[in-house]
């Protein structure tokens, strides 16, 4: 069965829009589709309300992903089942709004120092009605001629240790799983092998997130090796966890994956997917 627990529209920093993503889902006979995009439901909200006019018998599983810190680390959460209209859930996503703008204000006052003045109202403009993010800062970049390409932009202003990495306050790892279970949903560890932890530190902050209530853990996100697969299945069995399979989709590129992802590999395993499974 073909399912995908991890995919973003433009509703933060994906290519294709909420109904345009859902129809990709549809057409690639995805059968369970969850929309994480980054510290807002807004995607999830607009692919819903489409979603209802079609017949297509695909589960459209409410979901996020929220940035958090733990040991001075941006860490990444997914929600998945979360209730959009809970009073916790809106109160997490205004905190979360304040950061970004807050880091987006931060951002645009480095790249000025730079001599690229504009930037946070270019960068607005780019985002339009989605979360601002470095990849609106890297389209008005683009846009502007001050780079070649999105790659470019991260490579020389707004990558890793670059004059645009401003570090956001982020809320603790711990905090955002509350969020997450006081709104009904499952906590899952996003991409645990994209922080390039030591194989101690990453035991230690799966341990640090099953404690705060971590329910599930990431075993396939987008392209890797078969053996961070067999990896992370290890883990999800030595901490008792529900895994997750998703394509963290953003938009088509030669080395992305695509939407959809094939869970009879991981039977042996308990998917965070049979939680919405329909009835025997």
């Amino acid at each position: 069965m073909l399912i995908d627990f991890h995919t973003h529209t433009t509703a933060s920093d994906g290519a294709l829009d909420p109904c345009e993503l859902v129809a990709r889902a549809v057409a690639s006979n995805v059968r369970q589709l969850a929309i994480t995009d980054h510290d807002t439901m807004a995607g999830y909200e607009a692919a819903k309300a489409y979603h209802r006019q079609t017949e297509d018998g695909m589960q459209l599983i409410p979901g996020i992903e929220f940035s958090c810190q733990w040991s001075a680390t941006t860490i990444h959460v997914l929600g998945l089942g979360v209730q959009c209209d809970h009073p916790v859930m809106i109160a997490a996503l205004e905190t979360m709004a304040a950061a970004r703008r807050d880091r987006g204000e931060k951002i645009a006052t480095r790249l000025a120092a730079r001599g690229f003045g504009g930037a946070l109202d270019g960068a607005l403009a780019v985002a339009g009605d989605s979360q601002l993010g470095r990849p609106h800062f890297a389209q008005w970049m683009v846009e502007q001629g001050h780079v070649a390409d999105h790659n470019q932009a991260f490579d020389r202003h707004l990558g890793q240790g670059k004059t645009g990495d401003v570090k956001a306050f982020w809320p603790a790892l711990a905090e955002v799983v509350d969020w997450i279970v006081a709104c009904g949903g499952t906590a899952v560890l996003a991409h645990p092998l994209k922080y390039r932890f030591t194989g101690m530190k990453l035991r230690r902050l799966i341990e640090a997130f099953v404690a705060a209530g971590g329910r599930g853990i990431e075993v396939l996100s987008g392209r890797q090796t078969s053996d961070q697969t067999a990896l992370l299945s290890r883990l999800a069995r030595d901490y008792a966890l529900e895994v997750s399979l998703g394509s963290d989709f953003h938009r088509d590129a030669p080395y992305s994956a695509a939407v959809g992802v094939e869970s009879s590999p991981f039977e042996g395993l308990h998917g965070v997917w049979e939680r919405w499974a329909p009835a025997p």
